[in-house]
């Protein structure tokens, strides 16, 4: 019988999913499928139709920010692909509206301050307070916002 071991890291990552309660770990699901809508979305739409995916209808879910915050870094980690603070912003937005929670998604823009090239930012605040994305907010300017 030929055995395959598994790598280290796949295994620490199995163990510690299996460790955590049922509503974290749907929370952590639907992070993942929301990533990967998002990453789509953000590939091939325009961003006026993208930028939708995180403005839904108030829901009257039970989750707490800092829950939904957790998930969208913790599946974003261990996606196979790269996410950036668009994908992030756009998944906490939709499960923080859909638990009950008026998030804002706010859009930014500077220039580097070292190539001078234009770059973009995007963060979440809920209650004006940032939970996703605000540690880079203050050095960039806001362009819009979408409730």
């Amino acid at each position: 019988m030929l055995s395959v071991a598994m790598p280290i890291s796949k295994v620490s990552t199995l163990a510690r999913v299996r460790r955590l309660n049922g509503q974290q770990k749907r929370l952590l699901l639907r992070a993942t499928g929301l990533l990967g809508v998002a990453s789509a979305a953000v590939a091939i739409l325009p961003f006026r139709m993208t930028v939708r995916f995180g403005s839904v209808r108030l829901g009257r879910g039970q989750t707490s920010p800092e829950e939904c915050v957790w998930a969208v870094e913790a599946a974003s980690r261990r996606l196979p692909w790269r996410t950036v603070c668009i994908e992030k912003g756009l998944v906490a937005q939709r499960m923080l509206r859909s638990s009950g929670i008026d998030a804002v998604l706010h859009y930014g823009a500077r220039h580097h301050p070292e190539t001078g090239k234009l770059e973009a930012h995007v963060w979440v605040t809920v209650g004006g307070c940032p939970v996703i994305g605000g540690d880079e907010a203050a050095d960039f300017a806001p362009i819009a916002v979408y409730p």
